[in-house]
């Protein structure tokens, strides 16, 4: 009787043991998986009209003196958005140089974390590389669109071709064209940044729950009040680490189709190529217009149209 009893108690305290190394595995499982990091990829497309101190079109231009020192001022707003990200959470940030041959950005002076899409042209231009597994998108250093003031080096894709853009009777800046093609993959645009009037229409666009920092106030077409330094450095930063923080309180920047285009170029003639293309309108002298069904078709369709209007 002892012997058994003996036996039931030995087994009772195995049987105890395996319980307990059973519950602390689950549990250590569970913190493992808690502390993980969820991802948090983020895109940021930069252009350079609207980077800190650039105030004329010599400085975003290749050909002139200035250039070096704008692209200097590039990467520094660039990096202390990244930094902002990588503070705030972020688990991986991919940088697309935005602006004109998009071969801007110095890429070694790039904070070392990101990722950088050099060169052109690419499919997606100022939104290349995007997808739908990104939980964010920035705009940094954008500008306003043609016929805006003040506002510094105001113009819509081709200063030299286009005179407005509309979509679904929106005339629309990049900053609404390129949030569209971000909704159409499901991600937010959370922050941009440029000159004031900028940030004024990003709002107005995008949502007033969209983070802006405004980096200048223009006071004509090239001249602007360039805010001290330091402090833009800083709020960039900062922008991009709160932001970051909360992105769920964003909501999608989404057109419903079907997308009706309307391109509004400067002379007539810059419009007689493009009804070269199948499906494509005039619907004025200087005006041409589309409907798609799917919004990176017709994004597509509006970027070939302006090639072949910049050739006639």
């Amino acid at each position: 009787m002892i012997k058994k009893l003996r036996l039931i108690t030995r087994i009772g305290f195995l049987s105890f043991l395996l319980v307990l190394c059973l519950v602390t595995s689950v549990q250590a499982q569970g913190k493992t998986t808690s502390s993980a990091k969820k991802p948090l990829k983020v895109f940021i497309s930069v252009d350079m009209e609207g980077i800190w101190g650039v105030v004329h079109g010599n400085q975003c231009s290749a050909d002139s003196p200035e250039y070096q020192l704008a692209r200097k001022w590039m990467v520094e707003d660039t990096n202390a958005i990244i930094s902002g990200l990588f503070e705030g959470g972020a688990t991986e940030v991919v940088v697309n140089d935005s602006h004109g041959s998009m071969r801007n950005i110095i890429a070694s002076e790039l904070d070392r974390r990101a990722e950088l899409i050099s060169g052109s042209p690419k499919p997606l231009s100022m939104m290349e590389g995007i997808d739908s597994s990104f939980q964010a998108c920035i705009f940094a250093g954008y500008h306003a669109r043609a016929g805006s003031a003040p506002a510094i080096l105001d113009h819509t894709i081709s200063g030299a071709v286009i005179y407005s853009i509309k979509i679904n009777g929106i005339e629309m800046p990049e900053l609404g064209i390129n949030g569209a093609i971000a909704g159409h993959y499901g991600v937010p645009v959370v922050m941009l940044t440029g000159d004031i009037e900028t940030c004024r229409q990003a709002r107005e666009i995008l949502g007033n729950d969209l983070v802006t920092v405004s980096v200048k106030e223009a006071t004509g077409r090239f001249a602007a009040r360039n805010f001290p330094r330091e402090k833009v450095l800083s709020d960039l930063k900062e922008g991009a680490r709160k932001t970051i923080s909360s992105t769920d309180k964003f909501k999608l920047y989404e057109l419903k189709p079907p997308y009706q285009f309307e391109v509004n170029f400067h002379n007539s003639n810059q419009a007689e190529a493009g009804l070269l293309v199948p499906g494509v309108k005039r619907i004025a002298p200087r005006t041409l217009s589309f409907t798609t069904q799917d919004y990176l078709e017709g994004f597509k369709l509006l970027r070939a149209l302006i090639s072949l209007a910049s050739g006639s």
